[in-house]
């Protein structure tokens, strides 16, 4: 398997996981905040979709760096749509962009106040990863919230698998 195509089935199946966390989250609870140096549910969950438009750049070799970031819908609805709509574009961008792409190199933070370039790769799964650890702060917030907790990686008290 390339590593374009290895890409491909791990983030297929982590997107398909944290939108199963993002469906969890009930809307009337969308500004849920754990504590006053946290975001709101509403306004973490937008990160995925920065991640996912970082992806989708990248692999269509339209990445600038910094990268300019729309501001945060205003209503849970509008969080879930632009989740979705930065899913189709990140596979339209998987199907089109050529396995070279995977190596070419981009300019990204790889440190405090430090700019190196990278390649596509490093940067399309530094974006993955970082999305898997925001989801798992979003999976606290549901357990803060008192909503149900998806199977993520295994079993969840609300969803065991026996």
């Amino acid at each position: 398997m390339n590593a374009k195509a290895q890409f491909a089935d791990v983030w297929t199946k982590e997107n398909a996981t944290t939108r199963r966390v993002l469906h969890s989250v009930p809307p009337d609870r969308a500004e849920f905040q754990p504590s006053a140096n946290t975001k709101p549910a509403r306004e973490l969950a937008f990160i995925f979709s920065h991640g996912q438009r970082g992806v989708a750049l990248a692999l269509s070799g339209k990445w600038v760096f910094p990268p300019q970031y729309p501001p945060t819908p205003a209503t849970w609805g509008e969080v879930l749509t632009a989740f979705d709509a930065t899913t189709t574009a990140v596979r339209d961008a998987l199907s089109a962009a050529p396995e070279s792409r995977m190596d070419e190199r981009v300019r990204f933070a790889v440190g405090p106040k430090q700019v190196a370039e990278i390649p596509v790769a490093e940067l399309i799964w530094f974006m993955l990863l970082d999305a898997v650890h925001h989801r798992g702060q979003l999976s606290i917030y549901l357990r803060l919230m008192e909503a149900k907790v998806p199977s993520i990686y295994g079993p969840s008290a609300d969803e065991p698998w026996g």
